[in-house]
Order: C-alpha cells, then structure tokens, then sequence
C-alpha cells in the first residue's frame, strides 16, 4: 500500500478545511477517521463534510453507518484499509483526517486479535446499566482494568460495556488482549498535527457550539428521535447529541445542555492533545493563521514526495 498522509489534532483546529484544501492541491481523497462522522443523519453536530465539500473531493466512510449499528477500532480500521487500497490502486493521495486518536493507532499499527463479544454477558450489562447507572460500571472496570479505563471518556457507555464484557467473559482485562502482537502489518505514514493555544482552542469550541445550534442543530436532533432514533443508540452516545436529546427529552434546560457540550468537548479536546503529544512521529503545525497552515503542510508533504 502507498504512503499515506494523516492529519490530525483535537477538535475544532480546522483540520476538515485543510484537508479539503490539501486533497485539491494534490489531487487526493479524504478517508474519514471521525468515530462519529460515519452515521447517517448525524451531520451539524458532528462537523461532517458538505454535500459541496463531498463533491468537490472524494470522501471515504461518510454516512455509512446506521445509528444503531455499533463502530469499533478494528471495524474501522478495515474499512479504512479497503478505502486506501482502492485509493492507492487510483493512483492518488489519501489524506486520513480525524481526531479519534485510538482509530487511527488501529489503522496505521494494527490490531491485536481480540475475543468475539459473549452475548449473555453483553445482556447481563446492559441490564445492570440501566437499574445502576454507567457510574456503577465504570468504577468496576476501574478496579478490574485500570489502563483500560483510563483510556475511555467517562460517558464512553459503549465502550466501557465492552471493556467489561471482555473482562468477565474472559478472566483477562481487555487492555492486556491489546498490548498483544497485532494481527496487520503496520503503514507508513506522514503524520501533520494541527495545534492551537488552549485558551484559543477553547474559545474555538465554544463558537462552533453556538454555530452549530444557529444552523439548526437542535432541530436535527429532534428529527432523528421523532424517526425513531432510541436515545441509546450508540451514535447517540456522542458530545453533544446525548445532552440536546436529554433536553428535548424533558431533561436539563437548553442552555444547561449547551454548557455541558462545550465543557465535555474541552475535556475531550484535552484528551485528543494528551494522546497525540505521545506520537513522536507527528510534525506538528500551528493553526492559528489557516494560510501559513496550508503552505507549511504544502512544503512538508512536497519534501516527503521528492524523497
């Protein structure tokens, strides 16, 4: 498989813009490596490309999944290697974009084989979840997995299901199952990461809150649970959708929902920094003035062609 260019960095530092102004310079498509962005329906909240955007660039893993449907690192990283075999057979540049930070360790390192899911244990937790909260569970993955625990977001129900079910079905915490050797060879890839100042960066956030809410982002929310959408479909667990449906809902005020988004989505910005500061492969690209942005990644990535 050819070279590959991610783009990387937390929330809310442009990375979709320049993406998309990379991939015209240099004749590329944009493989998708939003955990969210790949749910249909679930669009201004979660940033996704326009129909515009899509069709002036080739977008991969955009609107591929139902909101029910569960996403995981390794189904991701599958269908993403599909994406970049197609793209390199195009001859042409893939540019994988996104901020979900595991993600893309499972596309461009691989995975370690991982046990099937237990059904009955799967049941077994979901249940518990609903009489005792997903505080109660998380507190018990905390004790039988600690690493594991420490890698997940507090609200990250799915996933600290799964961490559990692993744990109990197997005897064996699920973080031990990944430090194993993986099962795909790794791929080579130039790595930029967009940066901003955190007071910056939060002040960006906070914006893009009320932008999104402007452009009518509590009424697609409304829309997809009018359709049936269960406030406990995965796709339902991200930022932001999980608090406006809790409003809609009979829950907290608006403004209380908003203000619990912008503060969740600084936290998980914050994660996003810590993750990605741990890559020392990572060129990293101040992007406080977009233009200079685009030029310094022009030249990085003319540098790596030539070679």
């Amino acid at each position: 498989m050819p070279p590959i260019v991610a783009l990387v960095g937390p929330t809310a530092t442009g990375k979709s813009r320049l993406a998309l102004e990379l991939a015209v310079e240099l004749d590329g498509e944009i493989v998708n490596a939003d955990a969210l962005q790949v749910y249909r329906g679930f669009d201004l909240g979660t940033a996704k490309p326009t129909r515009e955007e899509r069709a002036r660039v080739r977008h991969h893993l955009i609107d591929v999944l139902a909101p029910e449907e569960r996403f995981s690192a390794g189904r991701f990283a599958r269908m993403a290697r599909g994406a970049l075999a197609e793209i390199g057979e195009r001859g042409r540049l893939a540019l994988v974009v996104g901020g979900s930070g595991f993600y893309l360790k499972a596309l461009l390192e691989g995975l370690s084989p991982l046990p099937t899911g237990d059904e009955r244990v799967r049941r077994e937790l979901e249940e518990r979840a609903g009489r005792e909260g997903l505080e109660s569970l998380r507190s018990e993955l905390e004790r039988v997995d600690p690493r594991g625990a420490a890698r997940l977001a507090p609200g990250d129900r799915q996933r600290t299901l799964r961490a559990l079910e692993v744990a109990v079905a197997t005897g064996r915490p699920l973080s031990e199952w990944q430090d194993r050797t993986p099962a795909e060879p790794a791929l080579e890839a130039v790595k930029l990461g967009l940066t901003l100042p955190r007071a910056l960066l939060y002040d960006r956030i906070a914006a893009r809150v009320g932008r999104m809410v402007e452009s009518g982002w509590v009424e697609e929310v409304a829309s997809l649970l009018e359709r049936g959408v269960e406030p406990t479909a995965p796709a339902f667990q991200a930022i932001g959708y999980r608090q406006i449906a809790r409003h809609l809902l009979g829950g907290d005020t608006l403004e209380t929902a908003l203000e619990e988004t912008v503060r969740a989505t600084r936290r998980y910005a914050k994660r996003q920094m810590t993750w990605f500061r741990g890559d020392a492969g990572i060129r990293w690209i101040h992007a406080q003035d977009p233009a200079e942005a685009r030029r310094e990644a022009l030249d990085t990535l003319g540098r790596f062609r030539s070679r």
